[in-house]
């Protein structure tokens, strides 16, 4: 398959956090089919009885290329027109594993050597596949992962730091919430404390951000609450200590804090000849901890439509990026970076 025919066939298997399998199983086969015509090992790396990791080597690997396998939901299967491959994991990331695909396989016909796929499942949410996959070391010196950065080389990239906040209370009729404790009003006050954090910045990265993402609690409308929880995420540019330290602090005493990841902020190196950026997502990288090499961050396509519904990859970039992946893997193996 071409790239763009793979990235259809990867978006039209649905494959939400949790349920990666029937895509990681098609990502196996299809590498082992390419491993056994080229001399190389394809398999399934355990992470959970139900997920797994997919690894493909051809010699000892210098150099790993690397994304996710998960996406976000909802589901929706792809379509295209002249200029756009459409479908959720277009573009985060599937069309990215495609490109990396197509460019080994480029590679392989020169006849090169000593290079790796590692396809990870769990990224979007819990993280689960890079964490088990930074337990194995293969010897790689470089990692090439791979995130929508419209084919630039990000040089850093912000972390990331989420809470779930709890809040408990009492309940009471409505009509006499003297005889009762609002859980909600506790979580309003600590959440308006927290809106009041000075943040810090950063002169590469910019500003660090919060979102407060879910707010839940209460039974009824005429009923005090009695529970409420809400969830934070922090966009990092400094070390995560300074914000952690201070939610707590705007907490103390009121509710529970407790916090669910933390990913500290990057910067990685430039390579002569490829325009840079700087991106405010948050990656796989520092989970996979170094194991698997020195980290570089490019991909095709562009995070501001990924998760979304318009989610979609340029065709132009796509073919850009299969050509990029096998010229930077080409530097990194020549050490010529």
């Amino acid at each position: 398959m071409d790239a763009v025919q793979l990235t259809r066939a990867l978006v039209d298997i649905e494959s939400t956090t949790g349920a990666e399998a029937r895509a990681a199983e098609y990502l196996y086969g299809y590498l082992a089919a390419l491993a056994a015509r080229t001399a190389g090992v394809a398999e399934r790396m355990p992470v959970t009885p139900q997920r797994f990791n997919v690894l493909a080597t051809w010699g000892a690997p210098l150099v790993t290329m690397s994304t996710h396998i998960d996406t976000v939901p909802p589901f929706f299967a792809s379509r295209e027109d002249d200029e756009f491959v459409w479908g959720r994991g277009s573009c985060d990331a599937k069309g990215i594993i495609a490109a990396m695909v197509a460019a080994v396989e480029r590679l392989l016909e020169a006849g090169t050597r000593n290079l790796g796929l590692l396809f990870v499942v769990g990224e979007e949410k819990d993280s689960l596949g890079s964490l088990a996959a930074a337990k194995v070391n293969r010897g790689s010196k470089f990692l090439i992962n791979g995130e929508p950065t419209e084919n630039k080389l990000a040089l850093g990239s912000k972390g990331a730091l989420r809470f779930e906040l709890v809040a408990r209370g009492k309940l009471a009729h409505s009509a006499y919430p003297e005889l009762g404790e609002s859980a909600i009003d506790k979580l309003l006050d600590v959440l308006g404390d927290v809106r009041k954090i000075s943040l810090p910045s950063d002169e590469l990265l910019g500003n660090s951000t919060l979102n407060i993402g879910t707010i839940t609690g209460g039974r009824a409308p005429n009923v005090i609450a009695d529970e409420a929880q809400a969830e934070l995420m922090f966009r990092l540019v400094g070390n995560s200590a300074v914000v952690r330290d201070a939610v707590i602090r705007a907490a103390h005493g009121r509710i529970e804090v407790n916090e669910a990841l933390c990913t500290e902020p990057l910067r990685m190196q430039a390579v002569d000849g490829l325009p840079t950026t700087v991106v405010a997502f948050t990656t796989d990288i520092p989970n996979f901890a170094g194991a698997w090499g020195k980290p570089l961050l490019i991909g095709p396509g562009s995070i501001h439509v990924a998760h979304t519904s318009e989610e979609r990859i340029s065709k132009k970039e796509l073919s850009e990026a299969v050509h990029l992946y096998e010229e930077i893997m080409k530097k990194l193996l020549a050490n010529d970076l």
